[in-house]
C-alpha cells in the first residue's frame, strides 16, 4: 500500500544542473520580518541581505535606499515599495 501511495504523489520536478542563482527571493527576506517596521529597522536588520531581481542581485540596503518610504505598515506595502525600484520579471540565471 505505500508504494500505491508514492504514484498518487504526482509529479517530480528535478532540479537543473546550471548555477544557482544569486541571492535570496524577497519573500524570503520578507518572512524575516514582522509588520508594520521602519525602513531603517529593516536596513539595520536585513540591508546586507543580497536579493534576487530582474538586473541581477541587489543588496537590500541599496534598493530601500532608492525608496522614499519610510514605514511598511504591512508585508505588502514593504514587497511593492521593493519592486517599485527593482522592478518585476524573471531573475537571470546565468
Amino acid at each position: 500500500m505505500a508504494d500505491e501511495e508514492e504514484e498518487d504523489s504526482g509529479p517530480v520536478v528535478e532540479l537543473g544542473e546550471g548555477e544557482s542563482v544569486e541571492g535570496a527571493p524577497l519573500s524570503r527576506v520578507t518572512s524575516r520580518l514582522h509588520f508594520g517596521i521602519e525602513k531603517s529597522e529593516v536596513v539595520r536588520r536585513e540591508g546586507d541581505t543580497t536579493i534576487r531581481t530582474p538586473d541581477g542581485p541587489q543588496d537590500l540596503g541599496d534598493v530601500l535606499d532608492e525608496s522614499d518610504e519610510t514605514y511598511f505598515p504591512t508585508r505588502q506595502d514593504f514587497e511593492a515599495a521593493v519592486r517599485a525600484v527593482v522592478g518585476t520579471g524573471p531573475v537571470p540565471t546565468e
